[in-house]
């Protein structure tokens, strides 16, 4: 049995991993599949996700930054009517603190920021008072020149290296460490090598001291190694999730979570 504490309730699965189903309201997310609202969070919820993730700003390479105002606009209302359905945590997939409080304020749950609170590092001191667990990813630059600069000397080390000083942090700022979530973040600002380098060592990020979150699903890396289009990744994305699950993520993040779910029920029977 695995459990995540949020401020109020804890999540729990007798699966291997909680999954994360996604939903972009964003018209330029790199998979069109992930776009929608109400009626694709009401389909994940139907197909057994254990929360969803809710980003109203794309972070696909090449994509630019939107305004907190517009983020707002598209984000708010899709709480509010998930709501109306269904009291699935909530994850918000953002950078902003005036976002994330007007989310935490219609009903989120857990910020999962790709800055790992570098760019707002107010938004640690409101986790930490309201008791809402972080994901903390790694990358580098933004997504307009992230894929511009992947090369490291030792990847594996300095994304280690990198999360292990955002999690002092919010650790500093009274985030409780089982609140706190690592994601390495593949694709964002790596080569496919150093992708799954981080895949099959993910689970020795901080020494394991931490969660872990892996979101591989549709990944261009897996792209690369099968010579399939975003569309036909999905055989790739349950491999690639498989193992890291095997190798110690706690959760994933997936457009398919119906498919998820069978390989997780795989896995639990395997073990």
């Amino acid at each position: 049995m695995i459990e995540l504490k949020l401020a109020s309730k804890t999540i729990k699965s007798d699966l291997p991993a909680f999954i994360m189903g996604i939903v972009n309201a964003t018209p330029d997310s790199f998979f069109s599949g992930s776009r929608g609202g109400i009626e694709r969070a009401l389909q994940l919820i139907e197909e057994g996700a254990d929360l969803l993730d809710l980003g109203a700003e794309s972070t696909r390479p090449g994509s630019e930054y939107v305004s907190e105002e517009e983020e707002i606009r598209r984000l708010i209302p899709l709480i509010k009517e998930i709501r109306k359905h269904s009291d699935i945590p909530l994850s918000i997939d953002t950078r902003k603190a005036a976002v994330f409080k007007a989310a935490v304020e219609a009903g989120a749950d857990i910020l999962n920021d790709i800055s790992a609170l570098e760019d707002e590092p107010e938004l640690a001191d409101f986790c930490a008072e309201n008791k809402l667990p972080v994901i903390l990813m790694h990358k580098r630059g933004n997504p307009g020149t992230m894929q511009k600069n992947t090369e490291y000397k030792d990847c594996f080390s300095e994304v280690n290296d990198y999360l292990s000083r955002r999690a002092d942090f919010v650790l500093s700022k009274g985030i409780a460490p089982e609140k706190i979530i690592l994601d390495p973040g593949i694709g964002f600002g790596k080569n496919a090598a150093d992708n799954f380098q981080l895949i099959r060592r993910c689970g020795e990020l901080c020494n394991g001291k931490y969660k872990v979150l892996m979101a591989l699903s549709r990944k261009t890396c897996l792209g690369e190694a099968t010579g399939r289009p975003v569309e036909e990744r999905l055989a790739g994305t349950l491999a690639a999730d498989l193992l890291a699950v095997q190798k110690g993520a706690f959760m994933i993040r997936v457009h398919d979570v119906k498919e998820a779910v069978d390989t997780m029920k795989v896995l639990k029977e395997l073990q």
